[in-house]
């Protein structure tokens, strides 16, 4: 499959490809709510598809990376891993509307904005956001991998065990559970590299935001060389997946098959055994649109990559040092569409606006459904 044809089947990349669209032509916006209100609407999903083939997709070359990766940021907010997806995916998964955005996806992976994003972890410019306010979070932890990782093991077989003995195995049960495959957060740092305008990529790509508008950003770097596995597609994760292999069917079936449809044995990598092989796990911009929310099959089943950030790397191992004093960055209302992450001097932060103040283009935490078992977000 070609790097064209693995963005335009994945629903993150599709969704990449209509949000550029959408800024070369607003129309094509509106083209696409009435489509997705009406998903037998015929004409309304020829609309759809002409305004999309009349995309000019030679102008792409002209927009800043900075517009570019808000158009990520975009397509990254709408990820959701414990549902179905939502009516707009529907319909950008049509074979139809799917071919018409090929000629942006091409223009998108060519255009000197993306030039970097089949680039490994850069390990010389790595950087922790700590989240600041409501919902606020740790400093970067840089101590206890080891112990955190066989903790998780545990804790990952114990609710496998319970959910085989407690759970039903039809998967449209209204259960929904732990729905991520990435490690855990809690106790191992995750960075992303920065940008000449952003502090830190995860600032504005972050799956699941809560709503966040104020950060400290840590710069970090590596204490010894590092052997890092790079996630670059949907190949590369279900190698990892078949080459550390652990069983999570019961804990994950009900969440998976919301989201993909398909019912089958579910794996995700052994984030424990991984560590015996690699300090640090790196998902590229290109494998952040690849891979997310679709069933790769594995030996023995399938696997979903799920609640990964675009360019974050996940670190194995006691390895990371401060390169530096923190910075806080704030979100502002810059009256453009999108807010903008802007430094800050520490202790200057202006006061937590409300949510109604909030720019509607970056909305706040969205909690999954209240199924009959807990609804769980996070990546704890």
């Amino acid at each position: 499959m070609s790097e064209i044809d693995a963005v335009l089947a994945n629903p993150r990349g599709r969704r990449f490809c209509f949000e550029v669209a959408a800024v070369l032509d607003e129309d094509v916006r509106a083209a696409l709510w009435t489509a997705s209100s009406g998903p037998d609407d015929e004409d309304a999903l020829a609309s759809l598809t002409a305004a999309l083939r009349a995309s000019d997709a030679a102008s792409v070359g002209a927009l800043s990376e900075q517009v570019v990766t808000e158009c990520l940021a975009d397509a990254v907010s709408q990820a959701r891993y414990w549902q179905e997806p939502d009516p707009e995916d529907v319909v950008l998964a049509r074979q139809d509307v799917a071919s018409a955005l090929a000629p942006l996806a091409a223009s998108l992976l060519s255009a000197d904005a993306t030039s970097w994003w089949r680039s490994p972890a850069d390990l010389a410019d790595q950087r922790f956001v700590e989240w600041l306010g409501e919902y606020a979070t740790e400093p970067p932890s840089l101590t206890g991998s080891s112990e955190r990782l066989a903790r998780w093991r545990d804790d990952t077989v114990a609710e496998e065990e319970r959910a085989a003995r407690e759970l039903p195995t039809d998967p449209r049960a209204s259960f929904s559970g732990a729905w991520w495959s990435a490690p855990p957060t809690d106790g191992l740092a995750h960075t992303s590299r920065a940008r000449p305008w952003l502090g830190a990529i995860q600032l504005l790509l972050t799956e699941d935001d809560a709503g966040w508008e104020h950060a400290r950003v840590w710069p970090l770097r590596p204490t010894r060389e590092v052997r890092v596995f790079e996630i670059t597609g949907p190949e590369a994760w279900a190698a990892l997946v078949e080459a550390y292999p652990l069983r999570v069917t019961a804990s994950k079936r009900h969440d998976w098959w919301r989201t993909t449809g398909v019912d089958t044995e579910w794996f995700i990598p052994d984030w424990a055994a991984v560590a015996q092989d690699y300090d640090a796990v790196h998902l590229t911009m290109v494998g952040y649109l690849t891979t997310p929310g679709t069933a790769i099959p594995v030996r023995g089943g399938a696997t979903v990559l799920a609640g990964w950030n675009p360019d974050e790397t996940y670190w194995l191992a006691d390895l990371l040092e401060p390169a530096g004093e923190p910075v806080e960055w704030e979100r502002r209302d810059t009256g453009r569409d999108h807010d903008e992450w802007m430094s800050v001097a520490s202790g200057t932060r202006r006061p937590v606006r409300s949510p109604g103040e909030r720019n509607p283009q970056r909305p706040g935490r969205r909690m999954p459904p209240s199924y009959t078992d807990q609804a769980t977000t996070g990546n704890g």
